[in-house]
Formats: structure tokens, sequence, C-alpha cells
């Protein structure tokens, strides 16, 4: 339990505690000490039932001011639910003639007094800190306690006057005084407690270390090839130091890559970690600034401006290692000869690349885009079952062909990209029981390769005929 939520309980007791004290000899001492009345065994039955009541009433407006206030954080709840009986249980039109207490004087001065305060310091925090929720809320409580107040004062005006013979009349002027020297002060301390107190807010969980830029404690490690890398296996230790806080490259910590990315639930998620293929280069998510970052034995370029955990992309290499991929928001694809970054931000998917265009998917289309962004070809996006795999994308690298495999059927299809006409579709027919297992994109010589299922051998494609032969080691 937090320090706030322990004053606040504790302000609830001793509010709850206080009002449901029984009414007490000492208490009868101190009524008739301040109004003047001699309390004897004729009235004070009548004495004692006002005091009573007034219990049992702070006690039920207590027990919906006390949640209210804890759920809102706002203490001023617990003001208003002790002193709002004082003020509301005699506000109704005045049965008698008027007459004015003179001991009450000063109360209905402070009263005024601090009501000029309370609207002043209320507009002054309007104006400057703006009109929340909160804030309107209170307002609308003061002015219902300011006319209410003068209502009420009116009606404790109109008993019996304080020179009254009988001993009744006499003990109910008295109870009159009373409440009336309450009233202003119930009602001074909501309007000015409405105007000053300053709803509390929630406390928010602390972020974890990594989810936030920090400063640069350790040194960048460095590396001329990926030969293995391990990913972080403990999220919260409280050790700095113990290795299983980084990510793992060539058996040594890796510090300056973010281990963990904040996921929906507040759950860790490892933070994005892609070597290329070539192993001679990596992308992650930079611990210290937050940005996408590619490194390699040249150095670090930065891919991204400081990202949130929820937008951190995931990077994919493509081209033969000259491009990088991040897929999150869209696509953003960086050549890596000369830095050069463009985004398709109705991309879900990139699938292939080259020096020629790329080829990307969207929710409904498949699209091949040369490297100035213009639109080569558009085709609809297949449906396929969550358990069919995905279909393959291969773009020739003149860019003039698009290889469309099917991952239901392993049917291969091939595109006019200049056109969009299709050009062919075949069925491989492997020997044996053998299936197409995946494409492997275009040789040296301009074929096109396919792998199998069962025994990975590679084999060249005729797009046109569906031919098959076993490429020769």
């Amino acid at each position: 339990m937090t320090t706030p939520q322990l004053t606040f309980w504790a302000a609830a007791a001793i509010t709850v505690l206080a009002a449901a004290a029984p009414v007490t000899r000492e208490r009868l001492t101190r009524f008739a000490a301040l109004t003047g009345f001699s309390v004897t065994t004729a009235n004070a039955r009548q004495v004692i039932d006002h005091f009573a009541a007034l219990r049992r009433w702070r006690l039920i407006t207590l027990a919906v001011a006390v949640p209210v206030a804890y759920l809102t954080d706002d203490l001023f709840y617990l003001v208003l639910g002790w002193c709002a009986v004082s003020v509301l249980r005699h506000v109704r039109p005045p049965l008698r003639a008027l007459h004015r207490h003179d001991d009450a004087e000063i109360y209905r001065k402070a009263w005024l007094l601090g009501l000029g305060c309370a609207v002043a310091a209320g507009g002054y925090l309007l104006a400057n800190q703006g009109a929340t929720p909160a804030r309107l809320a209170h307002a609308v409580i003061v002015a219902i306690v300011a006319v209410a107040v003068p209502l009420a004062a009116r009606n404790l005006e109109a008993g019996p006057a304080p020179e009254a013979s009988d001993d009744t009349a006499r003990a109910e002027s008295a109870v009159r005084r009373w409440s009336a020297r309450t009233l202003y002060l119930a009602g001074t301390a909501i309007v000015l407690s409405g105007a000053l107190l300053v709803p509390g807010q929630p406390l928010r969980p602390e972020l974890p270390e990594y989810s936030t830029p920090v400063s640069f404690p350790e040194s960048r490690a460095a590396f001329t090839t990926v030969d293995e890398y391990k990913a972080p296996t403990c999220a919260w230790i409280s050790s700095m130091d113990n290795p299983c806080r980084y990510w793992l490259v060539n058996g040594e910590p890796f510090p300056q890559a973010a281990p963990y990315v904040i996921g929906k639930g507040g759950a860790p998620l490892p933070a994005p970690f892609m070597p290329s293929p070539d192993d001679k280069a990596v992308v992650y998510l930079d611990k210290y600034d937050r940005r996408m970052t590619y490194q390699d034995a040249g150095g670090v370029h930065r891919l991204t401006g400081p990202l949130a955990d929820a937008d951190v992309p995931e990077p994919g290499f493509a081209g033969q290692n000259r491009y990088v991929a991040l897929t999150g928001n869209g696509v953003q694809i960086t050549d890596t000869t000369d830095w050069t970054a463009r985004s398709i931000p109705e991309a879900r998917q990139i699938h292939d690349i080259n020096a020629s265009g790329v080829v990307v998917t969207t929710a409904s289309r498949v699209l091949v885009l040369d490297h100035r962004g213009r639109t080569r070809t558009d085709l609809p996006l297949r449906e396929t079952d969550d358990d069919v795999p995905e279909d393959e994308y291969h773009l020739r690298p003149d860019g003039g062909r698009l290889v469309v495999i099917s991952g239901d059927e392993g049917r291969v299809e091939t595109f006019d990209t200049g056109t969009g006409k299709r050009l062919s579709s075949v069925v491989p027919s492997f020997p044996g029981d053998e299936f197409l297992n995946v494409g492997l994109g275009w040789s040296k010589r301009g074929s096109f390769m396919v792998e199998a299922l069962y025994s990975e051998r590679t084999y060249f494609l005729d797009l046109a005929t569906g031919e098959l032969r076993r490429r020769e080691k």
C-alpha cells in the first residue's frame, strides 16, 4: 500500500470513528458552555435527540462519501460527508417569525469571508489550470452549498426567541443557535475545501529501465561476424551485470541491444534482434535511445527515430543483405549501400526485394513497386486458411517477372510485372512422393530454382512447361 493510500485510509478511519462517537456528558457540557443554556433533566432528552439524529445522518452520508473519496482519490468528499448534514438537514422554508441570533453573527461573517475566498481561489485555479471534471464537480457542489447555507440559516432563525420562558422552547432555541453556528462552520469548510483540495492523480507504475532511454554507462560491443547469438533469459532480475539480462553475441554480452519491450498487458517480450544472412551485420533496438539500429564491423547506423514499445517493428534482410526491411505500421526499406530509406505505409509484409523493385502485400492486394514507389503490378491477395502456408512471391532480378507459389497446392504462376498479365500456371511434378517445398529464386544464369520437400534437393523449374531438371552440385 502506497503512502497516499495510507494517508487516505487514516483520514477516513478518523472521520468515521469521530462520527460514530456516542453522545457523552462532556459533549452536553460543551454545548451548555457555548450556548449559555443550562441542561436539566427536563430538557436533556431534547438536546440528546438532536445530537443522536446528527450522528445517525452523518454516518449515513459518510457511508456514501468514503467510497466516492476512495474511487476519485479526492479527500474533499470526506469533508463533504462530514459537513453536509449540518447544512442540508435545515434547508426548508421557515414556518415562524425570524429571530436573528446575535451570537451567530461572527460565524456568518466568517462564512461570507470563506465563500468569497473560495470563489476567488476556485476561479483562479479554473482559469489557470483548466476545467477538469473533478474541479467542475467541486464547483457545482460549492455553488449548491452557497445557496443552501442562507436558506438553512433563515430556517434556524425562525425559532422561538432566546428569552422564551418555556423550558422546552428555550432548549429548542439553544439547539438552533448551536445548529446555526455549525451550519456556518460546515458551509465554510465545504466551500474552502472544494476550492483548495486538489483531486489526487493515480500513481503510474514505474516502467522497467529498458523501456526509456538511459545513459551510456556501458561500452558498445563490437564484432566481425555473428557466429552465434542468444536471447536474454531473465527480464526482471535486479543484478545489472548478470549476463542473462543481455543478448549474447559470440558468447559475450551485447549491452547496447534492448533485451525486452513491454507487450500488451505489461508482459516483457524479447526485443527485435536480427543477424543478416551472411552473419556480418545485425539489426536491433538500441537500449539507450530506443532507435532501430544497424551494426556491422564498420560501425553503427540509425534506421529510425526513438520508438515507443508498441511501435517497434520487426526487422528483416533482403536482396543479398543489401536491404533492411522494418515491418510494423507499414514497411520501411533501407538500402545499406547509401542509407536511403523509403516507407510504404499501406504495406503489411515484404516478400522480396532487389535492385529492380520490391514485392509487398497489403490487407487485400499484392503490389510490385519500383524503387521510386510507383506501382508496377497490382494483384488481388488470395485468401487462405490459417493452417495453409502463405503464398510465396519472387521478383526476377531485372524486375520483369513475378513468380507466385501457392501454399496450398504448390501451383507456380508467372506474371508480367509491366502489364500484370499471367503468362503461365504450372504444378511441378516431382519424382516419387516428393512435393514442392519452397522457391529459391533465380540462378545466375536466369533459371528459376525450387526445393523438394523431403529430400531437400534443388531443381531448375521451367516456368512455362513445369518441367523439372535436377541441379547438380
